[in-house]
């Protein structure tokens, strides 16, 4: 054998040592996962229809989900880019991290680490002050970077549990993308689903203590469940919170008066009055109970029962006209009677001294027309007012009132109470929006949805919402 031959044969050798490692080393190394498509996660706000300050002294109340909704698009980036982003346009924040940058060091720390079947009843200070500097408030897991984008159809500021449907947004988001979350889909059982949802839920109220510190945990629920919920405050424990899942969807007209009000003021408001006036107050909150568990008989009663055993479709459509203008009501008496009980609770807000001038102009302008029932939401002084519009009353008439309102400074909403909570459009792509399907669906871009246009923008892009109900498209964990 020549040199050469000695040589021919060495790196012969050596290639083939080489191949048997590379072999080894990709036999060992874990398959890498494929980037997950876009997708969409929605939640919505809520409104409180029975029972404010009434509850803050240990009655019952009930809260509702409203349409008015939340939307956060995720977009998976190649693992070569590390960052992560936020872009939450109607709030005007735009912030990217370098994922490595982040302090997972205090997060691998022994009884820092939390999975994603826990439940956190309070914050761990290290943990918070660790992630301060990086931005106050945010909870992040590790993985491969991403854009959240969002964009919201509820008022900020207004008590209508714009960051609960936020809170809730990010966890399933975030849940998703660990691959925790089974469904939603039609067939999912309903303790599978009510499964998924607790495992929102819970890590939603992680967020909103980050937000609120003491948070009551009804707003979560309510914007991660739909529906509604009757919660009463219990000393010394969490609120005991019940799903009201016979509450039908209604027709609500929502003001918000634009007067700036606040909570913590009306509250203490009341408990003053109770001081110095305790036998009335007392029989003024008792009162508002009974109001509350009035309307817990209605929701609950054979009529309301058989209207969602019946119908697929919500039992009241939003302000849907028929072609000679009159309002279609599957159940007029029944809404009759929420609205009475509407009246009445907000008399006796009015007594407890917590409506105000501009919550009262929405009422008088309601009732002189008599277009249906009026009363103020959440804790008063200011803030959103409710409309339950009356039966066989024509768009026209609505319209018209919605006209004064505006002209009056007023910003209204036509909504519905008591629709669905949380939902994925998983891929992030429409099959019966308003624009001419392609083949397979319209994919959501995400430039048109940073520059859509108001609520209505975002809508008719993206909405849960089509003109025939729920789009294509969107699921939910239905209980």
């Amino acid at each position: 054998m020549t040199a050469k031959d000695d040589t021919t044969s060495v790196v012969a050798d050596a290639e083939a040592k080489a191949l048997h490692a590379q072999s080894r080393y990709k036999m060992s190394r874990k398959a890498s996962s494929p980037m997950m498509p876009a997708f969409m996660v929605s939640a919505p706000g809520k409104v409180i229809v029975f029972g404010e300050h009434s509850v803050v002294h240990g009655k019952a109340a009930i809260a509702a989900a409203i349409s008015l909704r939340s939307y956060l698009l995720v977009t998976a980036l190649s693992k070569s880019k590390r960052t992560l982003t936020l872009r939450f346009p109607d709030i005007d924040m735009s912030h990217t991290w370098n994922i490595d940058e982040l302090p997972w060091e205090i997060f691998s720390k022994p009884g820092k680490k939390k999975f994603y079947y826990d439940l956190v009843t309070a914050l761990d200070q290290d943990l918070l002050d660790a992630i301060q500097p990086h931005l106050a408030n945010v909870s992040l897991l590790k993985f491969p970077g991403c854009i959240y984008t969002l964009r919201s159809t509820i008022p900020i500021g207004a008590g209508l549990g714009s960051s609960a449907s936020i809170a809730v947004c990010i966890s399933t988001a975030l849940l998703l993308q660990l691959r925790t979350l089974s469904g939603p889909h039609p067939d999912q059982p309903a303790d599978e689903a009510r499964l998924q949802i607790e495992r929102i839920n819970r890590w939603a109220f992680v967020a909103e203590m980050c937000i609120h510190g003491n948070p009551s945990g009804v707003d979560n629920t309510v914007a991660t469940q739909g529906k509604a919920v009757v919660f009463k405050r219990v000393e010394s424990k969490p609120p005991a919170v019940r799903s009201l899942w016979s509450f039908p969807e209604l027709p609500l007209l929502l003001v918000d008066t634009k007067q700036p009000k606040s909570t913590k003021h009306e509250v203490a408001k009341v408990a003053r009055l109770k001081r110095n006036q305790p036998e009335i107050v007392d029989n003024i909150l008792n009162a508002m109970d009974a109001v509350t568990r009035s309307a817990i008989s209605v929701f609950e009663s054979e009529t309301s029962s058989k209207l969602e055993e019946e119908n697929d479709a919500p039992a009241i459509q939003s302000l849907k006209l028929h072609e000679n203008g009159q309002r279609e009501d599957a159940d007029g008496d029944m809404v009759a009677a929420i609205g009475s009980l509407m009246t009445i609770n907000h008399g006796l807000l009015s007594a407890l001294g917590v409506s105000h001038p501009r919550l009262e102009r929405v009422r008088e302008l309601v009732d002189y027309e008599g277009l249906g029932w009026t009363k103020l939401t959440g804790a008063g002084g200011g803030g959103c007012s409710i409309t339950l519009i009356k039966r066989s009353i024509s768009r026209s008439r609505v319209l018209e009132l919605e006209q004064q309102l505006a002209q009056e400074g007023y910003q209204q909403f036509v909504t519905t109470l008591g629709g669905s909570g949380v939902g994925v459009l998983w891929p992030a792509v429409l099959r019966n929006g308003t624009v001419d399907d392609e083949e397979g669906g319209i994919e959501i871009d995400m430039e048109k949805f940073l520059n859509a246009e108001g609520n209505e923008g975002v809508e008719r892009l993206v909405g849960v919402e089509g003109g025939d109900g729920e789009r294509e498209g969107w699921k939910f964990w239905r209980m």
